[in-house]
């Protein structure tokens, strides 16, 4: 992200920027194709990023966060977007973002205190698990269940496509607690250790792309729960997760715009250099005119998404912006690396050229955090009422 893009950009920010891009080129850029290949980034690796401050930057001093605001969350996701290395933008997002903030935001002080100071220094990463094996966007489908015995809950189910699944300590699980009303009234959030018994993690999936960012099934087999482990209240899960959700879509907006960003200045590079028909490919008018037609798209993004950084910062964005932000990043990210990748020609399709990473990671941002399907019913129903 260019300087331009923000106006009155501190100068705190901008430091922060500097250090973040080094940070990326010595301490990631040489490791990542071994994360890759062991689908996993290293537990240890997330104590480094804490070291360096790198994790949940916007969490109060109190929890042994900076204290700033979510620019600074950005800066990091998406320049690791930008690079390429949009597995662990993806993973630090979910921890950061979404998982951090449910706590921050609707933990008592004894739940803030237990787990936020350790998921800034990434001693403890953080998973959110909705989705199951027979439910993604239904919540009235959803199976996991908890019920109160001898002043204990008993967590039964399974979930699955969860990030995060394999490195994660602290869960925070979605469960019917009263299946006499709807899921929207009967849903409860509970904070599951990673060390409970009764708990296990299946296999980190195998993936289309986004290979470093693991991914499994989980499985709550009688889990024992107490009252202290509710997060917001007793069959109020729905409502927090509503609350939560203009952040976490607007994260991957973000994250999105950055990718197609990428993937943009790895195409101009490339048809600089490659020759064709006696010329370099930029000689081309059709090639610059697909490049004017996608600098404009993530151009127009770019305002899209740091306007709504500055709503949500003052808790001005609304449901049916955070989701039309996702809705069309993510579609024009998805256009735009297709449209980078054809530049490449046939080697675009081959491992070993940066593009073809992008291509296969960008896909999933139109499914996960709500399908573009889902954000146009959010919008249709704003529009409508």
């Amino acid at each position: 992200m260019s300087d331009e893009h923000v106006e009155g950009e501190s100068e705190e920010l901008s430091i922060f920027k500097e250090m973040v891009d080094r940070f990326i080129e010595s301490e990631i850029a040489p490791k990542y194709e071994e994360w890759e290949k062991n689908k996993l980034v290293p537990p240890s690796f997330w104590l480094e990023m804490g070291e360096n401050g790198l994790l949940c930057c916007d969490i109060p001093e109190a929890y042994g966060g900076f204290g700033v605001d979510f620019h600074f969350n950005m800066v990091f996701a998406e320049a690791l977007a930008k690079a390429g290395f949009m597995a662990l933008s993806s993973n630090v997002i979910v921890h950061a973002d979404i998982c951090a903030h449910y706590i921050l935001n609707m933990g008592n002080e004894a739940q803030k205190q237990k787990y936020l100071p350790n998921m800034v220094t990434g001693e403890c990463i953080g998973a959110i698990c909705m989705t199951e094996p027979g439910a993604g966007s239904d919540l009235q489908g959803m199976k996991t269940s908890a019920v109160k015995k001898d002043g204990k809950w008993i967590l039964n189910g399974s979930k699955t496509f969860i990030t995060n699944g394999q490195n994660a300590s602290i869960y925070i699980v979605a469960a019917r607690t009263d299946f006499s009303v709807k899921a929207s009234r009967g849903l409860t959030l509970f904070l599951v250790d990673g060390d409970k018994a009764g708990f296990s993690r299946g296999q980190n999936l195998d993936k289309m792309g986004l290979h470093a960012a693991d991914t499994s099934e989980l499985f709550f087999e009688d889990v024992e729960l107490t009252d202290d482990d509710i997060l917001g209240g007793l069959n109020k899960g729905f409502a927090s997760l509503m609350n939560e959700l203009p952040r976490e879509r607007l994260s991957l907006a973000c994250g999105s715009t950055a990718h197609a960003e990428g993937a943009l200045a790895l195409a101009v590079e490339y048809v600089k250099e490659r020759k064709a028909f006696g010329s370099t490919l930029s000689s081309l008018q059709d090639i610059r005119f697909k490049l004017a037609d996608m600098y404009s798209q993530t151009e127009t993004h770019r305002v899209l998404v740091e306007h709504y950084k500055v709503l949500l910062i003052q808790k001005r964005l609304t449901a049916e912006q955070a989701s039309m932000a996702k809705l069309v990043t993510t579609e024009m990210e998805d256009k735009v690396i297709d449209t980078a990748l054809q530049m490449f020609g046939g080697y675009g399709y081959m491992s070993e050229y940066p593009i073809s990473r992008f291509y296969v990671d960008s896909r999933i941002q139109r499914i996960y955090g709500g399908t573009s399907e889902i954000m146009k019913e959010i919008i249709s129903r704003k529009i409508l009422a």
